[in-house]
């Protein structure tokens, strides 16, 4: 690992260890490259998703893109009104201001590598898991946190997605 001034990017090896876990659970987040090692140019996060689960409902981004690469397993994705299904080695591309939602349709868990840009999104991944140690979430709690970043979260979509695509109910 080496140095990095106020306004350079990191260089060099981003070592495992100095990974950190920002939530655990069906979905979890490590933070694999916070935005502080690429001056807020991105931020890259692992996504570990269970089988047949739910691993966002429709949701929109005002101000980041997401590009996420398959690891392992199966994901399935809604982007606007498009549907599919990525395997390892398929990247997925969604931009900012569209409606975007995915799932781990298989028996089988997934793995996701997640490029966010602009950097700074992985706060709000981090902001979920405390939210989650403190106990059941308090929903206004969580719309605070969509909002803060925001973030538009339809949470009525999460019954047809669950029915839609097999998914077992959290």
């Amino acid at each position: 690992m080496t140095d990095q001034t106020e306004t350079d990017a990191f260089a060099g090896v981003f070592p495992a260890a100095a990974q950190r876990v920002l939530f655990d659970g069906p979905l979890g987040a490590i933070e694999a490259l916070p935005n502080s090692a690429t001056a807020g140019r991105l931020s890259v996060v692992v996504h570990p998703l269970e089988a047949r689960t739910l691993g966002s409902p429709m949701h929109t981004h005002r101000d980041e893109d997401e590009y996420s690469f398959v690891l392992e397993g199966v994901v399935g994705v809604q982007i606007g009104d498009a549907v599919y299904e990525a395997r390892p080695g398929d990247m997925i591309c969604k931009p900012r201001d569209v409606p975007h939602a995915f799932w781990n349709p298989a028996d089988e868990p997934a793995r996701l590598l997640e490029i966010i840009s602009p950097g700074g999104f992985a706060d709000f991944f981090r902001g979920v898991g405390e939210l989650a140690a403190a106990g059941p979430p308090d929903p206004a709690e969580g719309i605070a946190l969509a909002d803060r970043f925001h973030l538009s979260i339809d949470a009525s979509s999460v019954p047809g997605l669950v029915e839609r695509h097999g998914l077992r109910p959290r």
